[in-house]
């Protein structure tokens, strides 16, 4: 699982690097500086999450169940929060609307937080 988990967290970042230089470059004439801000928010939160994933895949100090479910809610999380979010931020660039799916906006937010709350209690179960 630990392979798995840092595999993800490297692809996650390298993804986020080239869709934080898309947003800087490549969106700036295409959308407005509301929505730029608005995708950086996007940036931003899948980074935090890949680097914690690189912590959560190379530390010993989390039990490998509770690295299992943090893996599969930072994912998640990543998918419906950044992703809704770029969505939303580029809504006007395509037909499809992504308000329509702005909902699953918060629940990639609670699967964050559930990753981190799992992460704690593990530590506080641990004996380190």
């Amino acid at each position: 699982m630990n392979k798995t988990i840092l595999t993800t967290a490297s692809i996650l970042g390298v993804i986020t690097i080239i869709l934080g230089a898309f947003g800087a470059h490549g969106l700036k004439q295409l959308i407005t500086a509301e929505a730029i801000q608005t995708f950086e928010t996007g940036i931003r939160y899948q980074m935090y999450h890949a680097i914690l994933l690189l912590f959560v895949g190379s530390t010993p100090l989390i039990h490998q169940k509770t690295k299992k479910r943090m893996y599969y809610l930072i994912v998640f999380g990543i998918l419906f929060f950044s992703g809704s979010i770029y969505g939303l931020a580029t809504n006007t660039l395509t037909s499809f609307d992504f308000k329509m799916i702005g909902f699953v906006t918060p629940i990639g937010g609670v699967f964050f937080i559930l990753a981190w709350v799992f992460m704690f209690f593990d530590f506080l179960k641990n004996s380190i």
